[in-house]
């Protein structure tokens, strides 16, 4: 791709071929065709981080659509090809998705950062579009690469858990503790994959900005999963009462906090030992009051009708 008869500055030591050309996107299907078919790949990461730079047609005009419809139907062709294939399209924090690309591709990475802190917030928004499980969330390992930061596994597989759940961690650095909790994240979340990724999402409005509450209900509102984000220490002591949306106000339902790995727990409330049932709608509109959290917390809550 270049505006005019020279070649365009390189970014990241690299130009793009312009697929608008027949020959070049030819060359490029055949390439791929050829390596996806000898090596039997199921599966291809479609990255984009190379940013279009003076991304015009040699002679003369824009290109950057024309560019894009090619990289569709390049997607489509080798999905004629090999059925079977799943192609994960990338996001760079959400910036990068659109309805587009959806229709060629099963899910998309979020980002490369993948320090369950910024997550939260890159996958609160990317959700304004996509729903929980065509994004791709892994649970990495305790320092982040991106950040420095340094999470325990219980945060990082409960960030992943409102996603595509994998597994981004050398595991032969873990501690036997470590693998323990791990193994409970992930045997929870294949208990709760059928809800995670086929009920209704739902996410309050919270005051605190130190606090996410977001939630999936099923479609006959009789089991909902909901968690509860502490991202970091509150100016306040107490951030109020959390509810739990769109449950069937007539119907009376059991609130269960689910802990994998160390339980967090500070000042639980009374009813935290109770028998813990409550009417749809009084944890709909006025909700329950919850413990003190830690910074960089999750806890799940299962809401089942009694």
């Amino acid at each position: 791709m270049q505006a005019d008869g020279r070649l365009p500055v390189r970014s990241r030591d690299q130009q793009v071929l312009n697929l608008a050309i027949p020959e070049a996107f030819a060359h490029v299907l055949e390439r791929m065709t050829a390596i996806i078919g000898e090596y039997g790949i199921d599966y291809v990461k479609w990255d984009h981080n190379r940013d279009l730079v003076e991304a015009g047609h040699r002679g003369g005009g824009a290109a950057v659509h024309e560019q894009t419809l090619a990289a569709y139907r390049l997607m489509a062709t080798l999905k004629e090809r090999f059925p079977a294939l799943e192609i994960e399209a990338c996001a760079s924090g959400g910036a990068r998705v659109d309805l587009g690309v959806l229709e060629h591709t099963d899910r998309v990475w979020v980002s490369d950062d993948i320090d369950p802190l910024e997550r939260q917030q890159m996958h609160r928004w990317t959700q304004q579009l996509l729903p929980p499980e065509l994004l791709g969330a892994h649970v990495a390992s305790g320092t982040s690469h991106s950040t420095g930061r340094r999470h325990d596994v219980s945060f990082r597989a409960g960030t992943a858990m409102i996603g595509h759940f994998g597994i981004e961690w050398d595991l032969t650095q873990a501690t036997p503790e470590e693998e323990a909790t791990l193994a409970e994240w992930i045997a929870l979340h294949q208990e709760w994959r059928g809800l995670l990724h086929g009920g209704d999402l739902v996410r309050n409005d919270e005051v605190d900005p130190t606090r996410l509450v977001y939630g999936v209900v099923a479609p006959d509102r009789r089991d909902a999963l909901f968690f509860l984000v502490s991202t970091g220490r509150s100016e306040v002591s107490g951030t109020g009462p959390m509810r739990f949306r769109d449950l069937d106000p007539g119907v009376t339902y059991r609130v269960d906090p689910v802990f994998r790995g160390p339980d967090h727990l500070l000042n639980p409330p009374s009813w935290w030992s109770g028998e813990r049932r409550f009417p749809g709608r009084v944890l709909g509109t006025v909700g329950l009051e919850v413990p003190l959290l830690p910074a960089d917390c999750v806890v799940p809550f299962r809401v089942t009708a009694v």
